[in-house]
């Protein structure tokens, strides 16, 4: 179901209350266009959320999809959500929240335009032109003044996307993740190669976490797309589970939800699968773009606690794979220091805010020009602790 939201000139904007309400060919083709596409925003994995029930009104996840159209052609759409919560975000706003609380104001429902549950950089506003991406977000806040929402918030976007909104009157956010980048110039040609690269300390660690793994006599198989068995998503599943319980919580995601990837996005998905003699033990699972050959970790768990496993399983083992295939780079997922000391660098990422109160719109303005300050310093600090020898960073 859609729901015009106004006419803006030659174009024609819509509300959907679901991904399905979109032409997945138009979507994905207006995807195609953009200068960071990824995986995570193609039309069947943001179908895949909800029809699996994992990013739906029931869990604070209200799709809210934004199209534009210039006659009968899709020319901009972003897949924006009412939530009623922060969680599934990582940007954190919890303390936003709670000073609307304290005030006697309604943070929630806010309308965030992300991809649910992925804390991976890319297009978010798809458009075919500048004037198109303009147009979106400006629709973004009608949509936000219409619906009485608190603010907006658009996660993980390129840097022409919030540039295109900055100069709208959003606000810029800046995080970081940490990232493998293959050399440019000369890539490493396997993983000894690159740990031949790293100072001598950082080498040595790597090689005993990874001797600690291999004497516990533990072997990893990988497979790739539809080599992928559906006992091996099961036991995926089981894995991905305990890690959310040894945490107190539950997953965001359903057993459907990965099912539908297995079904209708099989190409882009990597699995390690570890094993102790004749028992499975653990398991991490990567998305892969071969054309644009860049790896994303996702999601890992075990059913032993073995010494380094983690880091094998999450790490070396992806590393290694990328190494072999030709990859140009591997994205370690959200947080995580001790990432640097295994060749996974600080690499910055941004977000873009729409606040509708005033007060609250210039006290916010405030805090992030202080937290900027501070990430600033935060990354030159985490660059000085890369663990690649000096002529190599050269």
């Amino acid at each position: 179901m859609s729901d015009t939201l106004k006419r803006a000139g030659d174009y024609h904007i819509e509300v959907h209350d679901s991904p399905a309400g979109l032409a997945a060919d138009a979507w994905d083709e207006l995807l195609a266009q953009q200068s960071h596409p990824t995986p995570f925003m193609q039309h069947r994995y943001l179908l895949a959320l909800e029809q699996s029930g994992s990013a739906v009104a029931r869990t604070g996840w209200q799709a809210q999809f934004v199209s534009v159209h210039q006659g009968q052609r899709l020319v901009a759409a972003a897949p924006a959500y009412l939530k009623a919560h922060s969680w599934g975000e990582y940007v954190f706003d919890w303390a936003w929240a709670e000073a609307y609380q304290r005030h006697g104001l309604a943070y929630y429902p806010k309308l965030l335009v992300a991809c649910p549950f992925t804390p991976v950089p890319g297009a978010r506003l798809l458009a075919a032109d500048a004037e198109a991406r303009a147009v979106l977000g400006q629709a973004l806040v009608t949509l936000a003044q219409q619906s009485e929402l608190s603010s907006v918030h658009l996660l993980f976007a390129t840097d022409a996307e919030r540039e295109a909104l900055h100069t709208q009157g959003w606000m810029e956010r800046t995080g970081v993740q940490f990232h493998w980048q293959n050399r440019p110039e000369q890539p490493w040609l396997s993983f000894d190669e690159f740990l031949s690269d790293l100072q001598r300390d950082k080498r040595k660690k790597i090689q005993q976490e990874r001797r600690k793994v291999r004497d516990a006599g533990v072997h990893f198989e990988v497979r790739e797309g539809r080599e992928i068995r559906a006992a091996d998503w099961d036991f995926f599943y089981e894995c991905h589970q305990r890690t959310y319980a040894a945490h107190g919580g539950s997953p965001y995601l359903t057993r459907a939800f990965f099912q539908a990837l297995a079904d209708t996005q099989a190409e882009h998905w990597l699995m390690f699968v570890a094993t102790l003699g004749s028992e499975r033990v653990a398991t991490s699972l990567l998305a892969i773009d071969r054309r644009q050959r860049v790896a994303w970790g996702r999601y890992w768990g075990c059913t032993q606690a073995i010494s380094c496993l983690h880091f094998e399983a999450c790490y070396y083992q992806p590393l290694a794979w990328c190494i072999a295939n030709g990859f140009l780079r591997f994205e370690g997922g959200a947080q995580g220091e001790h990432k640097i000391a295994r060749g996974l660098l600080p690499s910055p990422t941004g977000s873009a805010h729409w606040l509708a109160h005033p007060a609250f719109a210039s006290a916010v303005a405030d805090f992030l020009a202080r937290e900027r300050g501070g990430m600033d310093h935060y990354l030159d600090e985490l660059n000085d602790r890369s663990p690649l020898k000096r002529s190599s960073t050269d």
